[in-house]
């Protein structure tokens, strides 16, 4: 008997979409959540940089809030890891069929979750806006290890989505990314002094709240530079291959884990060996145009057999 999976969109991509991936190593899809999807994640997350201040010791090592944690606690910037049990809309976001598919689409195969984390920062106070900004460039895995091509199409083991719960304009500190990075086998101290030379390789992300952009580790990227007087909340899914270990510093709690249904346990536990489902297109292929909502995470039906 074949494994349970839940339904979700292939291809998930428009060809459209799915060229601008392999060229620039990155997509924004927008709104893919809606205002009260967008607005139901923003407020758990503002809860939980809430509930982290109210411990002693909001660290890792700390007691945590349902297995969530501060990386980063300062006045300007909150980092908030393993959040993936928080609150059922941020898991929800995790197990989003369309945000799971289009993962699925960049790896190639089946997606695990691999890590969960937000950001909600705000300008730096102690920035120099007087040059052009410098940011912290860097990569999640290196391209000989993380990169395949398939039907001509850019694949990685790696990948993550980054949804922007809040508007990103030119000033707001949208990801940053050094476009066509991720196909570039050079050092990357070296791609990124190219990149300063010449700017227009740098693409920032701009986008309504709601929007999601899609990228593989093997890009190099970075947080962007908050100018204007407005916070940034952004929530990230980390996927890998089925075979990748979960490696947000979090372990799954037990009542957690009753909940997680059949189809399901893949993307949250992974398999123990290389089955891992391959799922490639052309990109002459037509996307999938089924709508799927947000809804509730532990819930997420199974596929419709077309037989």
């Amino acid at each position: 008997m074949p494994d349970l999976t839940f339904d979700r969109p292939f291809p998930a991509l428009t060809s459209a979409q799915r060229y601008h991936l392999d060229v620039f190593g990155y997509v924004v899809i927008e709104n893919t959540l809606t205002s009260d999807e967008t607005e139901t994640i923003r407020d758990a997350l503002y809860q939980l940089r809430e509930d982290l201040n109210q411990l002693e010791d909001p660290t890792e090592a700390g007691p945590r809030v349902r297995g969530s944690y501060f990386l980063t606690n300062k006045p300007q910037h909150h980092f908030m890891g393993h959040i993936v049990e928080v609150d059922p809309a941020i898991t929800a976001y995790a197990t989003y069929p369309l945000l799971v598919a289009m993962s699925e689409e960049l790896i190639g195969g089946e997606a695990r979750i691999v890590e969960m984390n937000a950001h909600i920062n705000r300008r730096d106070p102690g920035a120099d806006f007087s040059k052009p900004p410098k940011f912290g460039f860097h990569a999640g895995t290196d391209i000989p290890f993380g990169s395949h091509l398939k039907n001509g199409l850019y694949h990685c083991n790696f990948v993550k989505t980054i949804t922007n719960l809040t508007d990103l304009g030119p000033e707001d500190g949208g990801t940053v990314v050094v476009a066509g990075s991720h196909k570039i086998e050079a050092p990357t101290e070296d791609i990124v002094a190219a990149a300063y030379e010449d700017r227009s390789l740098i693409h920032q992300v701009i986008a309504p709240a709601g929007s999601t952009l899609l990228f593989s580790e093997t890009l190099i990227h970075a947080t962007g530079q908050i100018r204007s007087d407005k916070e940034r909340v952004i929530i990230i899914t980390g996927y890998g291959s089925t075979l990748f270990p979960y490696w947000d510093q979090g372990i799954l709690s037990k009542e957690f884990k009753k909940e997680i249904p059949d189809q399901l346990q893949a993307l949250f536990h992974g398999k123990k060996h290389w089955t891992r489902g391959p799922r490639y297109r052309e990109l002459k292929d037509p996307v999938d145009e089924r709508q799927f909502g947000l809804g509730n995470w532990a819930e997420r039906p199974l596929p419709v057999s077309k037989s």
